[in-house]
């Protein structure tokens, strides 16, 4: 058993192969008590500490002083009746009032894990792996009930949590705040990290110490977005890569989200995640329910980099579905930074001529295929060929791609509708916007309300007839702007301000109805490169494009900032032209190569332009690849050296049994006279001799782990080196 519960205390003991998490009704009130390392047994009268405060801090029981809301740390708090920190939950009543208050109902635990309501969610895939402990809390006078959900995996020190919120009443209810998550941890003393940025540069880690007051990361964009993940970690102030506590929260959606910590007066810190309340209500008629997404929470003793495998290995095994989530993925190469707008037949066939010498086996068409479409200015939602550059159709294209040897990909951006196409002019109302302003514009182009089923039918159907009339065996599904004028056309007034929910179930349900439909297509996400890269995603299609910015420099940030939650396999990495076409700088073809391989591998450029020598060396790096990729993508990571603090960056991967690995060190600007060191491996086997692949010499584990090997000296700016071992 995971999950256990004492009856006389009303106590709930969550138990993981290294995690407790403990709470009891205390009062009727769902107090927690601990979260941290796995302890045998709870004793609430040791782990809760009870004190009367002063009189602004409000008592609701006359006979015990020492329960104030506004002190307790507290499962599922609300607003209005003595607790005045950042609540979980808002519902504004019939009366005009917001005070609500929960108490304990009832509880039952269940084997394996239940299903979210039209929302993605990891998964049991056998029901003994996991069980899920659902605790009923209501507010009578207001009927209101409140059903909080816990999941714990046997294998994973990890805990997935979430809110189903009912009207049980006889009157209408306005739901204006639903978080998935609220812990209240007892001391302040952590660091907060986030991963930040924007466009070109997402996921930067930003680390800084808790003040008083809120810190937060959010999103009001309609998308999870490129300026912060739907994540945070309280990371203890000791804490680093391989040591000290960890909590990690990340959201499993891709829409508006708000996360932070609240550290109040008397130095607790509360940590919460969940759909922004910002711009959001939800009116929940008699009988009516609302569904959280879900939040996985991931403790860790021994620093950053296990909490970041307990992420990769939940969300690679039990997050990603489908026929992809264990299978290798193809090398590719994508037409876009070769041709944009200006390709025809010919030159695609071309490009995959030139991949099938080197080996790549999937040519992806991007941008321009359908329409009209010679510039990002018209023919969104117009999902039909373009005869002028495709006179005999996709399937001609596809057939003339495989002849060549390669599978056949295509780029889609269904989410989107351009002003100049046939399907806005035939249907202005189906974008998103607000009757009476303006329809603001971004790359020419507006977004479709996916919360009306009859634009989600139009999207199945456009992009199904697309996917059945030739051989594509890939999809990379892009979405380049955020939203403005978050309204619907076909929603009351009452209901405008769940227009952005309602859209992001409107994709869900769209993106589960086509990739059921196609199991056997790999899906890639796409926004812009990175600014929908999140676990909502994930459950849909097992890879994301990383980032527009496929400068292999800028990747090593990028890269190594997603890796904090997000798997490798989720990664899609590709060497690019020089000068890179985002930033101009000039990289080795190697080091280009060398970063990308820590990723879903491929090329975005024009292969017919290599020279001679280039493609000697780039067939080296596909063979490589193909040798390496299982170890890559189903291997476990490990940081050794991070971007964000010095001038070099490393990293390297470890077999599941420890018998091979492979470590990547990248120099970014070459020193004279630099020092001399050395670079500490992880993740071996220490009892086990290791070889050098490409040398005589046998190394010991415990060696290359606590002495390490001599970092390589530089001769270039830009230079990288791969080191790869096998026990023997």
């Amino acid at each position: 058993m995971t999950i256990h519960y004492n009856p006389s205390h009303q106590l709930f003991h969550l138990q993981t192969p290294s995690m407790s998490y403990i709470f009891q009704a205390l009062n009727g009130y769902p107090a927690q008590l601990y979260w941290g390392r796995k302890i045998k047994e709870a004793h609430p009268g040791r782990l809760l500490e009870r004190v009367e405060r002063a009189s602004f801090s409000a008592t609701p029981l006359r006979e015990d002083r020492t329960i104030s809301l506004d002190t307790l740390p507290h499962e599922y708090p609300g607003y209005g009746t003595t607790d005045t920190r950042t609540p979980a939950y808002e519902v504004l009543l019939s009366n005009g009032s917001s005070a609500t208050e929960l108490h304990y109902v009832s509880h039952r635990i269940e084997t394996g894990k239940p299903k979210l309501d039209n929302l993605p969610a990891v998964y049991a895939e056998n029901e003994d792996e996991a069980q899920t402990l659902i605790v009923v809390l209501a507010d009578e006078q207001a009927g209101l009930q409140v059903e909080l959900s816990y999941t714990v995996f046997e294998k994973y020190d990890a805990l997935i949590r979430s809110s189903r919120i009912i009207n049980q009443g006889t009157e209408a209810l306005m739901l204006r705040r639903a978080l998935s998550v609220s812990v209240d941890l007892p001391h302040d003393r952590y660091d907060m990290l986030q991963l930040s940025g924007t466009w070109t540069r997402e996921r930067y880690i930003h680390r800084r110490s808790l003040m008083p007051g809120t810190q937060s990361v959010e999103s009001r964009r309609g998308s999870s977005s490129h300026m912060h993940n739907p994540f945070f970690a309280l990371l203890g102030t000791d804490a680093t890569e391989d040591q000290g506590e960890v909590y990690g929260f990340s959201l499993v959606y891709s829409g508006n989200f708000a996360g932070g910590v609240e550290v109040d007066q008397y130095h607790t810190s509360r940590a919460y995640l969940g759909i922004n309340p910002f711009d959001f209500s939800w009116l929940l008629e008699a009988g009516e329910m609302f569904q959280t997404p879900e939040a996985v929470m991931v403790f860790s003793a021994q620093g950053l980099g296990t909490m970041s495998r307990t992420y990769h290995e939940l969300y690679r095994t039990r997050l990603c579905r489908g026929v992809f989530r264990d299978a290798v993925r193809p090398i590719l190469v994508n037409n876009w930074e070769a041709t944009y707008f200006n390709f025809n037949a010919d030159k695609i066939e071309a490009i995959a001529k030139a991949g099938s010498e080197l080996g790549i086996e999937l040519l992806v068409l991007d941008d321009g295929w359908f329409g009209h479409r010679d510039s990002d200015n018209s023919s969104l939602g117009d999902w039909v060929v373009d005869k002028s550059k495709l006179p005999a159709g996709l399937a001609d294209l596809a057939e003339r791609v495989r002849s060549q040897g390669l599978q056949f990909g295509l780029w889609f951006e269904p989410e989107m509708i351009s002003p100049d196409s046939d399907l806005y002019r035939a249907h202005p109302d189906w974008c998103l916007h607000v009757e009476g302003r303006r329809r603001s514009e971004a790359r020419s182009q507006l977004i479709l309300d996916l919360s009306r089923a009859d634009v989600q039918d139009y999207i199945v159907q456009a992009v199904s007839d697309i996917l059945q009339s030739a051989p594509i065996t890939y999809v990379k599904w892009d979405m380049n702007r955020n939203m403005t004028e978050i309204g619907s056309a076909l929603l009351p007034a009452s209901r405008q301000r769940e227009t952005a929910h309602r859209y992001m179930l409107g994709l869900y349900s769209v993106l589960e109805r086509i990739t059921s439909a196609f199991p056997d297509i790999l899906f890639e996400s796409c926004s812009g490169g990175g600014g929908r890269f999140d676990p909502g995603m994930l459950y849909y299609m097992p890879q994301t494009w990383t980032s527009d910015n496929s400068d292999a420099i800028s990747r090593l940030k990028i890269q190594y900032g997603t890796s904090i939650v997000y798997p490798v396999s989720s990664m899609g990495a590709h060497v690019s032209a020089i000068p890179n076409h985002q930033v101009g700088r000039n990289t080795p073809l190697k080091t280009r190569a060398d970063v990308a391989m820590s990723g879903n591998f491929g090329y975005e450029l024009d292969l017919t332009q290599f020279s001679d020598a280039e493609k000697s060396e780039v067939k080296s790096q596909i063979e490589m690849v193909k040798e390496i990729r299982e170890l890559t993508q189903f291997g476990l990571f490990y940081r050794l050296l991070s971007p964000f603090e010095g001038n070099e960056t490393a990293w390297m991967f470890v077999s599941c049994d420890r018998s091979e690995a492979l470590v990547v060190h990248v120099t970014v600007l070459n020193e004279p006279n630099a020092r001399l060191d050395r670079l500490r491996l992880k993740g071996l086997d220490p009892d086990r001799n290791y070889e050098q692949v490409g040398t005589d010499e046998l190394i010991g584990g415990d060696e290359l782990m606590y002495a390490g090997i001599v970092k390589p000296q530089a001769r270039h700016d830009y230079a990288s080196v791969v080191y790869r071992f096998r026990a023997v």
